[in-house]
């Protein structure tokens, strides 16, 4: 008696390729928006959970709940980053702009940038003549002696630009770039970056976002021709430097940290370089 031959079982799909070892994944458009949100929300939940097992206020009266927000805000804000960027591919340094480049055309180009901002800036003050200012190295506690000037100065020179730029130029911007053009997602990010940073102290408070929508979208271009997120931090943390030193009585600060910062980024590229070779 024969048997009727059987089938054999279908064989499985195949593997997802991998990318090559040397692309840069894409991430899609939409990944910015929702990034964001859960950023956002994770920071508010992790912040009052911090706010009440340690009894702290929330408000703008505790600076120094205000330095520990703002970090994690900032920690938060790069886990995101890393953790959406890890449903397409392992994350690496690179994959955010994190990667060495030339350093004279990046100089050239970061230049181009800041000098751009200052002459928009120079002309925006001129027509609109805003009666506002930022209040957030007071909130930082930099008016409540040499402690709280540096530990302000910290936040505002040193992590801000790093977590910012990682989040809405490493991520943001980049995820956007899978759709749009260079000029409209740099326009939707710049739009973002500076609405982030409205205090809700009034309305005045609206006409300085402007200013940091124009810098977020030159901050974009400079990542755009230079390919490394490390001109992009310089540039931030420099115009953080020069703002806080301003602002607060003492220009101390800023001038260690400042060129501290331009140091770190202009070095640690060279260093990643021979790390790579």
């Amino acid at each position: 008696m024969q048997h009727a031959a059987l089938d054999p079982p279908p064989a499985p799909p195949p593997a997802r390729p991998e990318l090559p070892e040397g692309a840069s994944p894409r991430w899609p458009a939409w990944y910015a928006g929702v990034g964001f949100l859960v950023a956002l929300i994770a920071t508010l939940i992790v912040v009052g959970i911090v706010a009440a097992a340690t009894g702290a206020t929330t408000d703008e009266d505790d600076p120094t709940f205000t330095v520990i927000a703002t970090f994690l805000q900032g920690l938060i804000f790069i886990g995101t980053a890393v953790l959406f960027a890890s449903f397409v591919r392992r994350p690496r340094p690179e994959h955010f702009g994190l990667r060495p480049t030339r350093f004279w055309p990046a100089v050239g180009w970061a230049a181009l940038g800041i000098g751009s901002f200052y002459v928009a800036v120079a002309i925006y003050t001129a027509i609109v003549q805003p009666d506002a200012e930022q209040t957030v190295a007071q909130d930082l506690g930099a008016d409540q002696g040499t402690f709280g000037m540096i530990a302000a100065g910290l936040m505002v020179i040193c992590v801000a630009p790093v977590a910012e730029e990682f989040f809405f130029r490493g991520f943001f911007y980049k995820a956007l770039r899978s759709r749009y053009t260079v000029l409209v997602a740099a326009a939707i990010d710049g739009l973002l970056f500076g609405v982030i940073h409205y205090d809700f102290s009034g309305a005045d408070a609206l006409l300085i976002l402007p200013p940091l929508g124009v810098l977020g979208f030159i901050f974009c271009l400079v990542y755009e021709r230079t390919g490394s997120l490390y001109p992009v931090i310089a540039l931030h943390a420099l115009n953080n430097a020069i703002a806080y030193g301003v602002t607060v009585e003492d220009a101390s600060v800023s001038l260690v940290l400042g060129p501290l910062m331009l140091l770190a980024c202009a070095t640690i590229p060279r260093a990643q370089r021979v790390s790579m070779a």
